[in-house]
């Protein structure tokens, strides 16, 4: 019922801001990074599925949210919690992000005719199944390969920007093998085979960024 969704709503958002507050003292913050960016976060959610912004009825900045909320808010928040949060940081992850933009893509293909009976644009139904499925690998691609690139020209780490490029290629066979030919079929079979990488990736570029920031 609508009660009991704004009841479990009203108690994770107060279970949250109640950690944020923990972890704040905890870190001995100054400024209360935690509470703010779980806030925003909160926000974020809010705003994705209610009116009047309803972020998801527009296929790219609904994307880009739920992108942003898989790669860059949690990054930011472990940034904040145990280093420091640069505008480096979030400048590349608010980039990286992108990757996440396509990852959401993913997700919509199996519901295009509902998207479509509710008036929501998602990039399927906005573009048509062969167009978003190209939007789809680009946006995933292209994304961590310019971080490869930043992580070899920019900061110098060429072990750690060879790794993802090598993390970079299994995805790159999945979206041959899997999304390409039939993404409304394989969506399931590409994301259980091809997020992994994604994700060891991600993993990749953080520990080049803590390794470059040791050396300062």
């Amino acid at each position: 019922s609508e009660q009991e969704v704004v009841v479990q709503f009203l108690a994770l958002l107060a279970a949250g801001i109640g950690t944020s507050v923990l972890l704040d003292k905890w870190a001995g913050h100054e400024f209360p990074i935690m509470l703010v960016l779980t806030l925003f976060g909160s926000l974020v959610s809010y705003i994705y599925s209610a009116p009047p912004l309803k972020l998801k009825q527009s296929g790219w900045i609904g994307n880009y949210a739920l992108g942003s909320s898989y790669i860059a808010l949690p990054w930011w928040a472990g940034q904040a919690l145990f280093g420091e949060l640069s505008l480096d940081v979030m400048v590349l992850t608010v980039l990286y992000s992108l990757a996440g933009l396509g990852i959401a893509i993913v997700n919509d293909f199996k519901s295009i005719e509902g998207d479509r009976k509710m008036g929501l644009q998602s990039l399927p139904v906005a573009f048509g199944v062969d167009t978003a499925k190209w939007i789809c690998v680009s946006t995933i691609d292209v994304t961590q390969l310019g971080v490869a690139g930043y992580l070899y020209a920019g900061l110098h780490q060429t072990n750690y920007a060879a790794v993802l490029l090598a993390l970079i290629l299994p995805q790159m066979f999945f979206q041959a093998k899997y999304l390409i030919p039939d993404p409304i079929a394989n969506d399931v079979k590409y994301q259980a085979s091809a997020q992994p990488f994604l994700v060891f990736g991600l993993l990749t570029t953080a520990l080049a960024i803590g390794h470059v920031n040791s050396l300062v």
